[in-house]
């Protein structure tokens, strides 16, 4: 069977790339999504551990959640899926803040941000990018990045979508996360998520969902035969022996040349000269 034409693997909408698995009519509908009080949003941008998180929330709530695949992920079917779920939502999703539901905001549901540095990101999803099918092929380490840099690649530019949601700083209702304070303190972070939840959780109970949540568990898990691989909280694929990779802090250096790692800087600082945010993203331990 011959591989699908690579225009038929991606579309633009709102000038942002998705993968076909997001379809144009779902996307559409989006505005007219009816949020829920008690819905909590779970945002990232791809590769910035938004399994993890996912993992130690569905370990808070002791199951008793329903942790969905990403809101525009699909076709015009998922928002009946959606709604027709009896529990607690947690919905995640890689949208630019922008392109949110407008209900969530209205209802004020809670949302966790997880921010990962944009270099080990580059790195991540440039692997991803060779082996999903779903994807265009990549040619070299060096195209990918130029991509990257200029949004073009899906879900757009993480610089964007970065500014986008951190107009919510001072929301309450939002809680920002950085990826590598997890890898450094887990227990910490776990906890800063079941206060801002609302979630009683022991320091025995943290420690217990560290142990299960942590990255090689997960992997572990993932690799085992019995193990379910077709759900993932990610909108670029369904199978989640495709999701976990090193899930290292600092891997970017194994790619970048010095000169690849000025141009970044350079756009970095144009991008994000007004982000504060950005004072906070670590690239290595």
């Amino acid at each position: 069977m011959s591989a699908p034409d690579e225009e038929d693997l991606i579309h633009t909408f709102n000038g942002i790339a998705f993968t076909t698995r997001s379809s144009p009519e779902l996307l559409r509908s989006l505005a007219t999504f009816e949020a829920r009080n008690d819905d909590v949003l779970l945002v990232s941008y791809p590769k910035s551990g938004t399994h993890w998180l996912a993992e130690i929330i569905l370990h808070l709530y002791a199951s008793k959640v329903a942790i969905t695949s990403p809101i525009e992920f699909g076709d015009l079917s998922k928002l009946e899926q959606l709604d027709h779920l009896s529990c607690k939502r947690i919905i995640p999703t890689h949208l630019d803040c922008n392109m949110l539901p407008p209900t969530f905001k209205l209802k004020q549901c809670k949302a966790i941000y997880i921010l990962r540095n944009p270099k080990d990101i580059a790195v991540s999803m440039y692997h991803y990018y060779r082996e999903n099918p779903n994807l265009p092929t990549i040619d070299s380490w060096l195209e990918f990045l130029e991509m990257f840099l200029k949004g073009d690649v899906v879900c757009g530019s993480w610089f964007d979508h970065v500014l986008s949601w951190e107009e919510n700083t001072t929301d309450k209702n939002t809680l920002f996360l950085f990826y590598e304070d997890m890898k450094k303190d887990l227990p910490k972070v776990v906890k800063k998520v079941s206060t801002f939840l609302g979630v009683n959780a022991s320091e025995s109970g943290i420690n217990e969902i560290c142990a299960k949540s942590s990255f090689s568990e997960m992997k572990t898990n993932t690799e085992k035969e019995n193990y379910n691989p077709n759900q993932t909280v990610c909108a670029l694929t369904s199978n989640r022996r495709l999701i976990f990779r090193k899930g290292a802090v600092g891997d970017w250096k194994n790619h970048f040349t010095p000169k690849q790692n000025r141009m970044f800087e350079e756009t970095f600082a144009k991008k994000m000269k007004s982000s504060k945010v950005a004072e906070h993203i670590v690239y290595e331990f």
